[in-house]
């Protein structure tokens, strides 16, 4: 019940239930609802204004008795019987205080019949816990409404609080890196200590000011591309690195910082033969990323015990942020370590 308008719905539902007591009072005793005198009318007319009246008292009591018995037993969806108890009781005195006044009028009507007043005691009873059982399924269908908004804004909230979380433990990790390798080039020359420190800022310029919003993929891949520099100056020249980003990757909206744990994965794990391949592309709104490192046949044993905690942050994120659109394929051989990444994006 739609409590904005609990007002006339209280009205149709006492007039609805008023006729159709008269009609079965009228059948009862072989009559017709249209034949009866204009003090019968009257009578009436009135009577149906007290029942209304006592429907809307009625309205109030069930409500706040509702309401009472609901906050002690959400959980139970069908009403126990000490309230139907009280429902009884509360419309047997109700009913027996106003039905001499509705009587009253009948007698003057001279049509007045005592079996009349069993009847409507017996039907006021089964009306009234009609209507008690539909108020309270009201207040509980609007506390579970209530319950589960509360519940989805709840979770919203974790997610977006353990997103942040997840994000911001890239920033740690990342500037240890960054850091390490600037110290180690520290007291060689000061040239390209200053390129360093330059390229760091603006990695890290990216990470802070786009970690909250998209990006276009030509940002992201600008991006990349500056990060996968920054970690060739710490590694050796016999570094192998063949880079391929699909020239139709620009316009498209990506989460940022989705790319970099595989690439920082690569160029930590790389061993052996020392290659790493990286290829981005666009297929239809797919954008599928594959990555190749080499490893030595001993790290690839344990290499999976050594992927820290990269790999694991990045599958929470896609699950939060392309939830049922994205696929991470990890394989492994002998010297080879594989990651697939493909995500659907609008």
């Amino acid at each position: 019940m739609d409590l904005k308008h609990g007002w006339m719905n209280i009205f149709f539902i006492a007039l609805t239930l008023s006729l159709c007591l008269f009609i079965v009072v009228d059948i009862a005793y072989d009559e017709r609802i249209w034949e009866f005198s204009a003090i019968s009318l009257k009578a009436r007319i009135e009577s149906l204004s007290i029942t209304i009246a006592y429907f809307y008292l009625l309205n109030y009591l069930f409500r706040r008795m509702a309401r009472l018995f609901v906050n002690k037993s959400r959980n139970e969806k069908r009403a126990n019987w000490k309230e139907y108890v009280f429902v009884f009781l509360i419309n047997f005195v109700l009913l027996n205080i106003l039905h001499p006044f509705m009587m009253f009028y009948v007698m003057l009507a001279d049509t007045f019949k005592w079996r009349e007043s069993l009847l409507i005691n017996v039907m006021g009873t089964l009306l009234s816990f009609l209507y008690y059982t539909m108020i309270r399924d009201g207040i509980l269908f609007k506390y579970f409404i209530e319950q589960g908004l509360q519940l989805e804004r709840v979770k919203v909230d974790q997610l977006g609080t353990e997103l942040k979380f997840l994000k911001s433990q890239y920033h740690p990790h990342f500037l240890f890196n960054a850091l390490n390798t600037i110290y180690f080039q520290v007291d060689e020359k000061n040239k390209e200590a200053k390129q360093s420190i330059e390229q760091l800022s603006d990695l890290l310029r990216y990470q802070l000011y786009n970690i909250e919003q998209e990006v276009t993929m030509e940002q992201e891949i600008n991006y990349l591309r500056s990060y996968i520099a920054f970690q060739q100056l710490r590694m050796s020249e016999r570094l192998a690195l063949d880079l391929y980003f699909d020239p139709e990757l620009k316009g498209q909206k990506i989460h940022p910082l989705l790319f970099q744990p595989l690439i920082e994965n690569a160029f930590k794990y790389v061993r052996g033969d020392y290659r790493i391949r990286l290829e981005m592309r666009l297929s239809g709104n797919q954008i599928q990323t594959e990555i190749r490192n080499s490893i030595s046949p001993s790290q690839s044993a344990n290499h999976k015990e050594g992927q820290g905690i990269g790999l694991e942050n990045l599958k929470r994120r896609l699950d939060l942020l392309y939830p049922n659109r994205y696929n991470l394929d990890i394989k492994r051989t002998e010297s080879l370590f594989v990651v697939k990444l493909t995500i659907s994006v609008d």
